[in-house]
């Protein structure tokens, strides 16, 4: 016997479905500036990769197209040895992104039903004995990939290669993506699910006091000695228990109270 449900407990039960295709390791991406929190759980060598790709759109680019990175090129850029172990770690990194960027981005059809796409951030990546490596964004990603580009990614690329920890540079991306043009001080405010995911994808979940001395101390110190700028992390708590953070991030100039 079937059961008829009202199309009010029908559309809940199918939202309730959505949300559960978006598990904590994944992340939903409604504006370019998302994708700098997307990828926790890429490696630092990964991401340092990956913002070599991104710094090949220009304002010009267009969604089709293609761009040609060099292994060797990557490898100068890292300030590696051009040797075979390093050429390997290239090939694996590029690997790994085809396998670790999986996107779920926000659409909503023209009679305003919400939805997920899922796909993924490149459309391929082609990787020659030569070195010479060819890759394309995805058609329904190269959107928010150009957002981000244009709009944050406002380091240069030697001051990414010279960072080492990979959640100094997930700070870096979260520090620009909620930078609002030349604005000096940032804050960013985030329950400690979203502090998690951002950090470690999905990674085991620590206890708050671990993750903040492995993983916001950590980015905290070095970018402050690296780029000069200054911190204030604040515990957001429920009674005693921490729930999230609250960071204003400073630059070099901004006077400390």
């Amino acid at each position: 016997m079937s059961i008829n449900l009202p199309n009010n407990q029908i559309n809940s039960k199918l939202s309730k479905a959505m949300d559960d295709l978006l598990s904590r390791q994944d992340y939903l991406v409604v504006q370019g500036n998302d994708l700098a929190k997307a990828f926790g759980n890429l490696t630092s060598f990964q991401h340092k990769v990956l913002d070599y790709c991104f710094s090949f759109v220009t304002k010009q680019s267009h969604i089709n197209d293609e761009f040609q990175a060099s292994a060797l090129d990557i490898i100068h850029h890292l300030g590696i040895a051009a040797n075979g172990q390093n050429y390997q770690r290239v090939a694996k990194a590029f690997k790994a992104l085809n396998e670790r960027t999986a996107l779920y981005l926000h659409i909503q059809r023209a009679d305003g039903t919400q939805g997920i796409m899922m796909t993924q951030l490149f459309s391929h990546i082609s990787f020659y004995e030569d070195g010479k490596i060819n890759f394309k964004f995805g058609e329904d990603a190269a959107p928010y990939v150009y957002e981000l580009r244009k709009n944050f990614y406002s380091f240069k690329l030697r001051e990414l290669a010279n960072i080492k920890s990979k959640y100094s540079l997930i700070m870096m991306k979260l520090w620009q993506a909620n930078k609002m043009g030349n604005q000096a001080d940032v804050t960013i405010k985030g329950s400690m699910e979203s502090w998690q995911s951002w950090f470690l994808g999905d990674h085991k979940r620590l206890p708050a006091k671990q993750f903040k001395q492995r993983m916001l101390n950590v980015a905290t110190n070095e970018l402050g000695k690296k780029l000069g700028c200054w911190f204030l992390v604040k515990s957001i708590k429920d009674g005693r228990k921490i729930v999230g953070y609250e960071i204003s991030i400073h630059e070099r100039d901004s006077k400390r109270p």
